[in-house]
């Protein structure tokens, strides 16, 4: 068997267990690698453009063209946002459980696309919006009625069905271009996810400036049709580099594997776990090695589950599972208290198209004769990550692993606990400046009369270049740790983890929103109001820095107690070993008895 897997290697097969779409054994020189992913990032700049082309503004159509309030409209931007990224938990069931990545991939792609044709409808038929109005407080403005309201948000939660299927399975499809077993191609996935961020963010800065402008300033329908295009031409893109992608076969339901060891080791809670390890139940080694597997010795970690392997008199699946599938478990609910530590950094993310926004509109937006749009701001979010990701690659990681011997740098949890620290400064920074803009308007007299302030909007440039900042930390470490960490059978659903966080975070942020408002209106003062120089968002920003004090606080407490899942090549190494032993003492056995 050892032999076997040599051959495969030198004959240029890929020893992951890839395969092409007809799921035959794929050469190396012929699919994969950056041969394959240049057409995942081609497809990654105009999707991004087609979706940041509708969600960057989204808070701007609904107050200004379906006349709803500032709460109102953040929390259905949010909502609607934190739909966008929970969906991708079905997405990658299908992918890991059904389906496989591509074909889940392939159909999400034509339910998003009928998503971004009906938004283009009802933003540019007449009968499905409001008649325009003039009132900054949306006081005296005809609302939307029941069919306008329910054309527009039927098609923006289509297309979150959508991206449910899309975003969990491309990173994880590009991903999976890189055989692990390789070492040139391992070296070059390190560099990957920094790329595939790139490739997304140029995407969304092009959103930011030129499609945000279209809408503010040509027309709604324009501004809609020209990122459903750009949606189908990025879809033209993938199916293109179907001949050079490698796949992955689906596995089943990572979710059942799970539930088989939760329930297995509840059942017999009272059964002793034994002291040598290799007394648990498990699969040959030949069994994992022929499907290009890996197999994971039992740790004294979450040691319970460990209850799931002992041996007993019954063999059902739902009763004894393999010391490998309990160590998958394990690998995927150690990540809960991480991902669970990413929810509040999530929900500050959510504030740049609703509440940063917002505060746009209140200041002078003319410079010259152009008016720049407040939901172009988000463009230096963009800008700002761009360049601190080429710093940290081209640099960062190159200076500082020279000392920590870590060909990443720094740990993932490193890279994520910098971003975090960013938030507490975004958040102290936008407080501060909030409590500069309102001093202004008292002082000018626009605090009842909801006048824009007598300062350029690029006052609050600084909390989004900060954001694009921590973005380029903690939201590349983040996608990068839960792919990384997750077994190799359940790559999607880890991916898709990185996913859920971004959509509780909108969740909190709607939540926070409105119980806020609710509570302090109550008290008299309420903090967010239509017109922003009556509020207090200051207070409001202020609380969401203490609040990050206290995740940071959570998130060290986690990460002293997380242990890293070794490295599959490592894995991989040992089992070949494990094989050639196994063989020779075979060999020596069949001596013997001859």
């Amino acid at each position: 068997m050892a032999l076997e897997l040599e051959g495969k290697g030198s004959d240029g097969y890929t020893k992951d267990g890839t395969v092409d779409l007809k799921g035959n054994p794929v050469l190396r020189s012929k699919s994969g690698g950056w041969k394959a992913c240049w057409f995942v990032v081609a497809y990654e700049v105009f999707e991004r453009m087609a979706y940041y082309g509708i969600s960057s503004n989204l808070f701007i159509y609904l107050t200004k063209k379906l006349h709803q309030g500032t709460v109102k409209s953040a929390n259905n931007v949010t909502n609607w946002t934190g739909t966008i990224w929970m969906t991708p938990i079905l997405g990658a069931y299908f992918a890991d459980a059904l389906l496989g990545r591509y074909w889940t991939f392939v159909i999400a792609c034509a339910i998003y696309l009928s998503g971004m044709s009906l938004l283009t409808i009802s933003v540019s038929v007449p009968g499905l919006r409001p008649p325009h109005c003039a009132d900054p407080n949306n006081i005296n403005c005809k609302k939307a009625n029941s069919l306008q309201l329910g054309v527009y948000f039927a098609a923006l939660y289509t297309l979150a069905v959508g991206t449910g299927g899309t975003k969990p399975n491309i990173s994880t499809i590009g991903a999976d271009q890189f055989d692990e077993f390789d070492t040139k191609e391992k070296h070059h996935k390190l560099s990957f996810f920094n790329w595939w961020m790139f490739s997304i963010f140029l995407g969304t800065l092009f959103a930011y400036t030129v499609l945000v402008w279209i809408q503010d300033n040509v027309g709604w329908t324009l501004g809609y049709m020209l990122p459903t295009i750009g949606l189908a031409i990025s879809i033209m893109i993938f199916l293109a580099g179907t001949p050079f992608y490698r796949h992955r076969v689906p596995t089943g339901s990572p979710f059942t594997r799970m539930a088989k060891v939760i329930i297995a080791a509840l059942r017999k809670w009272n059964v002793s776990v034994p002291a040598d390890p290799k007394e648990l139940y498990e699969l040959d080694l030949e069994e994992y090695a022929r499907n290009g597997k890996v197999r994971i010795d039992s740790t004294p970690s979450w040691r319970f589950l460990n209850k799931a392997c002992v041996k007993t008199s019954s063999t059902s699946p739902w009763m004894l599972c393999p010391v490998t599938q309990v160590e998958e478990t394990k690998q995927m609910l150690r990540m809960i208290p991480i991902l669970i530590a990413t929810f509040v950094p999530s929900t500050m993310v959510a504030q740049v198209h609703t509440l940063f926004v917002k505060q746009g509109t209140t200041l002078n937006r003319k410079i010259g004769h152009f008016n720049v749009p407040p939901a172009s701001l988000a463009a230096f979010v963009t800008i700002s990550m761009l360049i601190s990701v080429v710093l940290y690659d081209r640099y960062f990681v190159k200076i500082i692993r020279r000392w920590t011997k870590n060909p990443r740098g720094i740990t993932l949890l490193q890279r994520m606990g910098i971003g975090m620290v960013l938030h507490i400064i975004i958040m102290t920074v936008a407080s501060f400046t909030e409590r500069y803009r309102l001093s202004v308007a008292k002082n000018h007299g626009l605090v009842q009369n909801a006048g824009q302030i007598p300062r350029s909007i690029f006052l609050i440039i600084p909390q989004f270049i900060l954001m694009g900042t921590a973005d380029a930390f903690l939201e590349v470490a983040k996608i990068e740790f839960f792919y990384d960490q997750a077994p190799e059978s359940m790559k999607s659903l880890g991916t898709s983890y990185s996913m859920t966080t971004l959509g509780i975070g909108n969740f909190i942020s709607s939540f926070f929103l409105s119980t806020v408002s609710r509570v302090t209106k109550r008290n008299g003062h309420e903090w967010i109001q239509n017109n922003l120089n009556a509020s207090h968002l200051d207070y409001y920003y202020a609380f969401f820095a203490v609040l990050n004090v206290l995740n940071i606080i959570f998130f060290l407490i986690m990460t002293k107690f997380y242990v890293y899942k070794a490295e599959i090549s490592d894995a991989m190494a040992v089992l070949k070993e494990e094989l050639e032993v196994s063989n020779r003492k075979v060999t020596n056995q069949e001596a013997t008895e001859a």
